[in-house]
């Protein structure tokens, strides 16, 4: 089990999944399929090019798990790199010794979990999965990581803390830019992007380049305020027109959580009244 001194204060923020490293046993409790998608297949990609092994475990059959693998990582499965195993009677500690005589430098364990196969949070048998797989995972010295996946929906809040305690803490997706200066974090519930940081000369390309790619098609952008610390006028100027930079036709861009010198800013210019932008709230 996750001791005391692991075991994640409720609240802290989501590690990026390219931050994980040997040892870390974490959850993933995505909001939807694309979050999903996005921190596992970087979680998958960078095992890959570090020349790890791959075990996906699956409650349930795994030739389901592998056909939906199969798109963007068909070649692995094939080789072997990537192996698909139920987790009914696996060892994982057997499973770690083989993947390691292959010769690989690590293992990159990825479980998908099914409820009504595990068991609840809370119960018998999902703690004594996840107390074994963390057994396997964070010994000293071991060259494996897990990252299990929990969809949020079907949980209950005092569901999600019990996964919590039974990992080392949350993944969540890698910055879409990050110089130390600006943090630009996609968003997926509603889709946009999370700003921590400052905005200024030198942080305004990767800004512009963020937004461009943001969205994906919605018609609505959320841009998550919250944790900005400054902002210039060029920056702001910049964020109210980020339609301008979409391919979306009438998006609907929303400024959630905006520091009140920005909202100053932002009337002081008339840009209150700008088409397409929201203002949701002040922090």
């Amino acid at each position: 089990m996750v001791t005391e001194k692991t075991r994640p204060r409720s609240g802290e923020p989501a590690t990026p999944v390219g931050d994980m490293r040997p040892g870390d046993h974490l959850c993933l409790p995505y909001v939807n399929a694309e979050e999903r998608h996005a921190v596992l297949t970087a979680f998958l990609n960078d095992g890959l090019r570090a020349g790890d092994a791959l075990v996906y475990l699956v409650d349930g059959e795994p030739a389901g798990a592998a056909g939906r693998l199969r798109h963007g990582f068909g070649a692995a499965l094939d080789d072997g790199r990537l192996t698909v195993l139920p987790t009914a009677g696996a060892d994982l500690d057997t499973v770690l010794e083989s993947a390691l005589a292959l010769g690989h430098p690590g293992v990159r364990i990825a479980g998908e979990a099914c409820p009504s196969l595990r068991g609840w949070p809370g119960t018998e048998r999902f703690a004594a999965f996840e107390d074994a797989v963390h057994r396997a995972v964070a010994r000293p010295g071991s060259p494996a990581m897990a990252l299990c996946q929990f969809d949020r929906r079907w949980f209950a809040a005092e569901h999600l803390r019990e996964v919590e305690r039974h990992h080392g803490g949350r993944a969540g997706a890698d910055a879409v830019f990050d110089d130390g200066v600006l943090t630009i974090v996609p968003l997926f519930a509603p889709p946009g992007l999370r700003l921590s940081g400052a905005i200024d000369e030198s942080t305004l390309p990767g800004l512009v380049e963020a937004l461009r790619d943001a969205g994906d098609g919605s018609a609505h952008l959320c841009l998550d305020l919250s944790r900005l610390e400054f902002c210039d006028l060029d920056g702001l100027r910049t964020l109210i027109r980020a339609n301008e930079l979409s391919t979306v036709l009438d998006r609907q861009v929303i400024l959630r959580s905006m520091p009140g010198c920005m909202e100053l800013m932002m009337r002081v210019c008339g840009w209150d009244t700008a088409p397409g932008i929201v203002a949701e709230a002040t922090a």
